[in-house]
């Protein structure tokens, strides 16, 4: 009994012919075979779909405001103990109006000028209005002299998300609280011998921990 076998063809039009039931065996050899001149071959690809890779979050060096984040990272100041007001902003600047965006301006470009020249390293670059350094490490006392609200004001113009320092002015502690310009914390060691001024750390508020990446060294700050 003949089968029927279907060949798809270069012209795509199906031919049917009548094979018997048991094929034969070709002896000739291979060289003797007369292939056809034209062959049609289907190659079938597969398309590897493309994939998206979403970038990891990165921690921002610098924050708009101080409650606008919990973790962020920056470049650290160091200063020693007794830093004053009249160190962070001296008397003759306190009459700018932070309400006003040019006094505001201003208030950044004089943060820290009273400092003594042992500071080699000035907290603002010349002709600047904001520094380079958004952590200030800092020893005991920070903030003591007189009561000067717009010190804190001064700092956070200049770009400082937060002073780690060994111990703050009561009064100076009070200000940073109510006016919500930068984050106050203490640290358990005297921290100011443990940096330099131009490491990066990263300070976690919620956690109260803060990280010298330059060194590897980590810091747990007091609740």
């Amino acid at each position: 009994m003949a089968t029927a076998s279907h060949i798809i063809s270069s012209t795509n039009s199906i031919l049917t012919f009548h094979s018997p039931q048991k094929p034969s065996i070709f002896l000739h050899s291979p060289s003797s075979t007369k292939l056809p001149t034209t062959f049609s071959t289907q190659i079938f690809t597969t398309t590897t779909p493309q994939l998206t890779l979403t970038p990891a979050k990165v921690i921002p060096s610098t924050v708009t405001s101080a409650a606008s984040t919990d973790k962020f990272y920056g470049v650290c100041y160091v200063v020693r103990d007794d830093i004053d007001t009249d160190q962070i902003i001296p008397t003759e600047y306190t009459t700018l109006n932070p309400s006003d965006p040019e006094d505001y301006k201003k208030l950044g470009s004089y943060a820290l000028v009273g400092l003594p020249s042992s500071y080699a390293l000035r907290f603002i670059e010349e002709d600047g209005f904001m520094s380079k350094y958004s952590i200030i490490i800092a020893g005991r006392n920070f903030g003591c002299g007189s009561l000067r609200e717009v010190a804190t004001v001064a700092l956070n113009a200049a770009g400082v998300k937060a002073v780690v320092a060994e111990s703050f002015d009561e009064i100076f502690l009070k200000s940073c609280v109510s006016n919500g310009q930068l984050f106050p914390l203490e640290s358990n060691v005297r921290i100011c011998d443990e940096f330099k001024t131009g490491d990066v750390a990263t300070v976690d508020i919620e956690e109260r921990i803060l990280t010298n990446q330059t060194t590897g060294k980590v810091y747990q700050l007091k609740a």
